[in-house]
């Protein structure tokens, strides 16, 4: 942004009331932010219109997750990889980071309530880095069947 900008290059208009304004604006937000208010509003800035589909933005000095948050939930750790083959029911006891069951009998098994056909493999996985299934609610019933049970923990 040039202040100014008055006709002196390739005939172009002059804009400087507008520079003025956005300029006047964005020091009337710092002298409120640095000033210690706390709620800052701007009500049509620099003459828009608000707009039904508008969004407020909150500006504020403290936030809730601190560098250290964020180092945690983004650092990797060391998973333990697990097999199990049943042919019964039961639970898959710790934490699980993901999970896969293969059915390689020739009955229906069951996991977490829902049908696996022989043949048939289904995967899971918790999402993002560090997201979990709690412990104990991954539900399977092999019975009449052999399931196989790849999970990290």
């Amino acid at each position: 942004m040039s202040i100014g900008n008055l006709k002196d290059y390739g005939n172009k208009g002059n804009n400087f009331p507008f520079q003025l304004k956005v300029l006047q604006g964005l020091e009337d937000v710092i002298s409120a932010i640095s000033g210690g208010g706390s709620n800052v509003t701007i009500v049509g800035p620099l003459g828009s219109q608000n707009c039904n589909d508008s969004v407020s933005v909150a500006l504020c000095t403290d936030q809730s997750l601190t560098l250290d948050d964020i180092l945690a939930k983004l650092t990797a750790v060391i998973r333990t990889p697990n097999l199990l083959r049943v042919t019964g029911a039961g639970t898959i006891a710790p934490v699980v980071y993901d999970f896969s069951v293969s059915n390689v009998g020739t009955g229906n098994g069951t996991v977490l309530g829902g049908t696996i056909k022989p043949g048939e493999t289904l995967s899971f996985g918790a999402g993002a880095l560090n997201n979990i299934y709690a412990a104990g609610t991954i539900a399977y019933d092999g019975t009449g069947t052999e399931l196989v049970i790849i999970y990290n923990s």
